[in-house]
């Protein structure tokens, strides 16, 4: 057991199922093995109530009063992990919203330094707009949004080449030919910001966009004679939806909902900003949560927060709600492979627990947080 760290947990939720009273035996950052911890040794072990995968924000702004857009630097991104690693999240995807092309190349340059000093935990890069519809902008800035040329998305697509992951657009507004170029490059669509019509909505998702922003917020809504985009995410069997589970972006009853439709394909997201002086998102903090302009534009969640609001206010299953904030996201972003379940062989992203769901502290690969 040399150069072995051993977790031992009354329960373990592997992502698939529950263990009890089992350990994980880590090596180098891996999970090497998991015993019963009866067998393993030890006469002071510290057992943890909960050890769950750690979580995954895949839409988050800025943390510590650095907003990324605003400070598009290595800087920013340390301030997001940490933010994120605090609550849970090993792995996070900065978001810039609906802003100038400078800025985004901007922030490309900024994940790729982040990247290339050693910094943990960045997914790559999510683009909010500015291709969505001025109907559905909800904080986004009317005076940035518009349809692009196929020129203008090959030119960010090539400078952001490794670096861009998701980029959420409406689909009403982008040709064919956008958006065929940007699944050519294996960036992940989301549909998001739209105003689009139900058959609209379906016909991009039966066209390859598997993934929508959002849930409920800055989208056609589902009506009863006009079912909107809303209503296409509940149908389309191979869409997955994120939903900002705070209470202000969306009733917990809706939230609740939205998981008896959806099941498996809804996922929880953060969609947290910070207080912001500069740029053209004045973020200011309205209680808990965020406003810019006098509108609702972000959270003040972490996915610890996430985690507790799904189970505590929206009655979701606890193994159900762990999977929303870890194995779904990952399936997102086609990493649950490599992440978002604990396995003998994938890196310990591991946070631990009380029964009253508070973190007590994480292993994330070879970092370990006691709170």
């Amino acid at each position: 057991m040399n150069n072995q760290t051993i977790y031992h947990g009354e329960k373990i939720f592997t992502g698939n199922e529950w263990l009890f009273q089992q350990a994980l035996v880590v090596s180098e950052g891996r999970i090497t093995d998991i015993l019963p911890n009866t067998s393993l040794p030890g006469e002071n072990k510290t057992i943890h109530e909960l050890i769950v995968p750690a979580f995954m924000d895949i839409q988050i702004y800025g943390a510590s009063e650095k907003l990324f857009s605003v400070y598009p630097g290595t800087d920013a991104l340390h301030k997001l992990y940490a933010y994120c690693s605090a609550g849970g999240a090993a792995y996070f995807q900065p978001t810039a919203a609906t802003n100038t092309a400078d800025v985004f190349y901007r922030c490309i340059d900024a994940v790729r330094a982040y990247w290339n000093e050693g910094g943990k935990g960045c997914l790559g890069l999510h683009i909010e707009g500015p291709w969505i519809n001025a109907q559905k902008r909800g904080a986004h800035l009317e005076a940035f949004i518009h349809s692009p040329s196929v020129e203008e998305a090959r030119e960010l697509l090539e400078y952001g080449k490794g670096v861009i992951t998701m980029i959420t657009l409406a689909p009403e507004v982008c040709s064919k030919e956008v958006i065929d170029l940007v699944r050519s490059y294996g960036v992940i669509i989301s549909a998001g910001h739209s105003n689009a019509t139900y058959d609209e909505a379906t016909a991009a998702f039966d066209s390859g966009i598997n993934a929508a922003t959002h849930l409920y917020n800055a989208m056609s809504p589902l009506q009863h004679r006009a079912p909107g985009m809303v209503g296409a995410v509940f149908n389309h069997l191979k869409v997955m939806s994120s939903i900002v589970p705070d209470g202000y972006h969306v009733d917990f009853a809706a939230v609740a909902i939205a998981k008896h439709a959806l099941g498996k394909r809804l996922f929880a997201i953060t969609d947290a900003v910070t207080t912001t002086t500069g740029g053209p998102y004045p973020h200011q903090l309205a209680g808990d949560k965020y406003e810019s302009n006098g509108v609702l534009s972000g959270s003040a969640l972490n996915m610890g927060l996430c985690l507790r609001n799904l189970v505590q206010k929206a009655e979701i299953p606890l193994d159900e709600a762990l999977r929303m904030v870890s194995l779904y996201p990952a399936q997102v972003m086609k990493k649950q492979d490599q992440l978002g379940t604990i396995e003998k062989g994938k890196e310990a992203n591991l946070v631990f627990l009380d029964n009253a769901l508070a973190i007590c502290g994480s292993v994330m690969g070879s970092d370990t947080r006691v709170n």
